[in-house]
């Protein structure tokens, strides 16, 4: 048995790959997300417009779950966290990555094919070198905490000069209290523990991955809050935060009007025709409260307003 295995690692050291086991292809990721239409990053994930990373931060995760699950898309969240920064909220698109527990003959290929592409470190620096700006790196780390710290302060520092954003680790990380004065680094993890990584292996940088009971696309709009994480479907992202935008705005407006009184008993809503045309009046006399464009908060509108009068 140890003279097959030494002889089929021989001919995986003598032969380049012609494409990436552990990196999923590009062709791979536009398969998994063929509904995105808009720009892409060299590796194939949808790239997300930076001014809706920026808007995301100011919705909440129950108004973009309704959204999703409306649609289908049940399991995008994921509570239970410890974090670096918890009142802190980050934003960005997910670069995936996946690790199982060690097992030898699987590693000693995965070496053979690191060295190949020219990778260096152990794996778990992998991923953080394919991390662009406005990234957030999300890994399955199976929950390990003990011995599973994906990441001590060096790497965490290395994820900061990369991302300025973050990461979410099903797994747990050691220097957390290092990794607390790195500038523009946040992250979400099981746990802190003061052991080395040990015993696991990177399988896969840009897979579908899953994070407790979400599954996670590379290019997902990634959204982190002092609650839980929520992860967006990139073809979603933009209607999901817009709706979600929304919905923001109409609970501003209906508080107001349950402070003065004049809700009567309809304390969360009894959105009528005529209650949405004071909504859009005080719009347009508080155009401060938007982020989302006027004509596009105008079409959402109509939209509402049509639903009514059907």
């Amino acid at each position: 048995m140890y003279r097959v295995m030494s002889a089929l690692l021989v001919c995986l050291a003598a032969v380049t790959p012609a494409f990436s086991q552990v990196k999923t292809t590009k062709q791979q990721i536009m398969f998994y997300t063929s509904g995105w239409k808009g720009p892409r990053f060299q590796d194939g994930r949808p790239k997300i417009p930076d001014d809706l990373l920026k808007r995301a931060l100011d919705v909440s995760i129950e108004d973009v779950w309704d959204y999703l699950h409306e649609r289908g898309y049940k399991c995008q969240f994921e509570a239970g966290w410890q974090a670096l920064h918890i009142a802190r909220p980050f934003a960005g698109r997910a670069l995936t990555s996946q690790y199982m527990p060690m097992r030898p003959d699987m590693a000693q290929a995965i070496a053979i094919e690191g060295k190949a592409e020219g990778r260096l470190g152990d794996t778990n620096s992998w991923p953080i070198n394919e991390l662009q700006p406005g990234d957030v790196y999300v890994a399955d780390g199976f929950g390990k905490i003990v011995e599973g710290t994906l990441i001590g302060s060096n790497l965490g520092s290395g994820i900061a000069a990369h991302t300025r954003a973050g990461f979410i680790f099903d797994a747990g990380i050691r220097d957390q209290e290092e990794n607390r004065k790195i500038p523009d680094l946040n992250g979400f993890y099981r746990g802190y523990d003061p052991s080395a990584w040990a015993d696991m292996i990177l399988t896969s940088i840009n897979s579908p991955v899953r994070i407790g009971r979400a599954i996670v696309l590379p290019g997902d709009l990634v959204l982190a809050k002092t609650d839980g994480v929520i992860f967006i479907p990139a073809i979603l992202a933009e209607d999901a935060i817009s709706s979600a935008e929304f919905t923001n705005l109409q609970d501003a407006f209906n508080f107001q009007l349950n402070r003065a009184g004049e809700n009567g008993a309809e304390f969360e809503g009894g959105w009528t025709a005529r209650k949405y045309d004071a909504f859009a009046k005080w719009i347009d006399a508080h155009p401060e409260k938007l982020k989302m464009p006027k004509a596009e908060f105008d079409t959402l509108l109509a939209k509402k307003q049509h639903e009514k009068a059907d």
